[in-house]
């Protein structure tokens, strides 16, 4: 490439990546102080934590990130264990149906969640589970593109550590758990990255299936703060907003060198 076009491809990524952070400096910048200065821009302005305490105090926001924290908990640990094994058996195993069973799988990573929504809330309302965190994570429990996903990880393994496991007497389960698991770490942590950070902020299916503070996810709790019925105070939204999202930015932070590597990994395999 030239000159010239690396220096616009330059400019280029640096504009979008201003364009990407400027909400995000609105926010802050709104946040850190005080509301007659949430519209205008002063250097000098006074910095204030008070818009944290009141949005704090103004809505139960340690019972959303509990049950945000419990619902991706749950439906991680779950992915994590039927995509595992379904995708062993996919991988490893000769049986009748196969080949048909795998394509009803990806037929399912065509279909968007919310085309379901209706008659999951119908599911859930004949199991007595509406309004619960489990009626939330039950859908997504059983993850088409984890199953894909693991299952392409493991054809890579050579049959050779699976055929010498054997021979040391280890079952099929404890193959699953020495080889299998060990050799697709780099995968299971690239995933289990993009499940987190969806489920986190999912909103539409957590606003249907609940109404009440015990079951609702911090997506829906900071909607519902933010109605017009709490006023537009934009800088205790802005703060809620950051409180909401300040977990996944501190992992991010923190371990953003292990989220890159996990994901070349992954796309090397």
């Amino acid at each position: 490439m030239s000159a010239p076009g690396r220096l616009v491809e330059t400019l280029a990524a640096w504009l979008l990546g201003a364009l990407w952070l400027l909400p995000l400096a609105y926010a802050v910048w709104t946040a850190f102080h005080p509301r007659e200065f949430s519209a205008r821009f002063v250097p000098t302005a006074p910095l204030t934590l008070l818009n944290f305490v009141e949005a704090w105090n103004a809505a139960p926001f340690a019972r959303y990130l509990i049950n945000t924290v419990a619902l991706v908990t749950i439906i991680l640990v779950a992915q994590l264990l039927l995509c595992t094994l379904a995708a062993y058996a996919f991988a490893r195993y000769e049986f009748v149906g196969r080949d048909l069973a795998f394509l009803l799988v990806l037929v399912q990573l065509m279909i968007m969640p919310d085309v379901l929504i209706v008659e999951n809330y119908r599911t859930m309302n004949r199991l007595g589970l509406v309004d619960t965190i489990v009626a939330i994570g039950l859908p997504y429990m059983a993850s088409a593109f984890g199953i894909f996903l693991l299952r392409q990880t493991f054809k890579t393994v050579p049959k050779e550590l699976d055929e010498a496991a054997r021979v040391e007497g280890a079952g099929a389960l404890q193959t699953l758990w020495k080889v299998y698991v060990p050799l697709a770490r780099p995968v299971y942590v690239a995933y289990a990255l993009v499940s987190v950070s969806y489920h986190w902020n999912n909103f539409l299916w957590p606003l249907i299936v609940t109404n009440s503070v015990t079951s609702r996810p911090l997506t829906v709790g900071l909607q519902v703060f933010s109605s017009t019925d709490q006023g537009v105070d934009w800088s205790i939204i802005t703060a809620a907003t950051l409180l909401t999202s300040a977990p996944l930015l501190g992992a991010f932070l923190l371990f953003q060198r292990q989220f890159v590597q996990s994901f070349m990994r992954a796309g090397i395999r």
